[in-house]
């Protein structure tokens, strides 16, 4: 009985192991490979001297985490004045309480939106260092969410919203 083709140019397979192209058959540890036990999140084996290696946040997902901050930070603290300036804006506009209640409920509500995804912004900043599809995911609808409000701003002829926008793509 032969085993394996006799016109192969690699000649036989070592015995015990089944016919392949050269690759290993079983998953090798490393990128999307689960750490060896006891090792650190991120380790990859074959590090210098046996110490693990911890993998290196590539450079552009460190700017854009510090973007992530920048913009939330922003929206956090434009959040808060808009809040504390909602009932004035009403009172100026010359309205009748009514109407001036329900402008400052808008104004306030808008207001804690842009609070609430300036939270979610320093969620997602805070959490990229440890990775993972969630976040990455996350990260892009936040993006998304900032690049749709800076276009709205703009289609409303506020200049000043082309920050919000290329913070937004970048």
């Amino acid at each position: 009985m032969s085993f394996g083709d006799p016109n192969n140019p690699y000649g036989q397979p070592p015995q015990g192991q089944q016919p392949g192209y050269g690759y290993p058959q079983a998953p090798q540890q490393g990128y999307g490979y689960p750490a060896a036990p006891g090792a650190p999140y991120g380790a990859y084996p074959g590090a210098p001297y046996g110490a693990p290696g911890m993998m290196v946040m590539p450079g552009t997902v460190k700017a854009a985490r510090v973007l992530v901050w920048i913009i939330a930070i922003i929206q956090i603290l434009g959040g808060i004045a808009v809040a504390a300036l909602a009932g004035t804006y009403a009172n100026e506009a010359g309205l009748d309480s009514a109407s001036s209640n329900a402008v400052t409920g808008v104004v306030v509500g808008l207001a804690v939106f842009a609070i609430a995804l300036g939270i979610w912004g320093i969620v997602i900043a805070a959490k990229t260092a440890n990775g993972g599809n969630g976040i990455r995911v996350s990260a892009i609808v936040y993006g998304s969410l900032v690049t749709l409000g800076g276009v709205a701003n703009l289609a409303q002829g506020q200049n000043a919203s082309v920050v919000a926008l290329v913070l937004g793509i970048l």
